[in-house]
């Protein structure tokens, strides 16, 4: 029965997907940068490979990838903790289910720059 258990426990993480982590709360470690690769890894897998794209070309997986990474790195530089976490919401927790670290990026500063525009004549 232990060793059933002891077999379980090993091969939970490799079952599970990895978790979704909020850009402005990476700490740095190995752990978690560890839980982000896997995370783009599995999201751009689902993207182009699993999706009505049907682009699941390694060229094009690598590229989306290093392409999330990169956006993942500069969002970790976010200072907008309340505009973060609507973009958040938005393509993450919803049914958009968009929720990749580009789009998050991308949305982040576009919703910050417009967060100090207004209209004008």
């Amino acid at each position: 029965m232990s060793k059933i258990l002891l077999t379980a426990l090993f091969l939970f993480p490799a079952v599970c997907s990895a978790k979704f982590i909020n850009p402005m709360e990476f700490d740095g470690s190995e752990a978690q940068k560890s839980e982000v690769i896997e995370y783009i890894k599995d999201r751009v897998y689902k993207d182009y490979c699993e999706s009505e794209l049907k682009m699941c070309q390694d060229t094009v997986l690598r590229m989306m990838e290093r392409e999330n990474l990169d956006a993942f790195k500069e969002a970790s530089q976010a200072k907008d903790e309340r505009i973060m976490g609507q973009v958040i919401n938005d393509y993450c927790d919803s049914d958009l289910d968009m929720c990749n670290y580009s789009t998050i990026n991308m949305m982040y500063k576009e919703n910050l720059n417009s967060s100090k525009e207004s209209l004008k004549w």
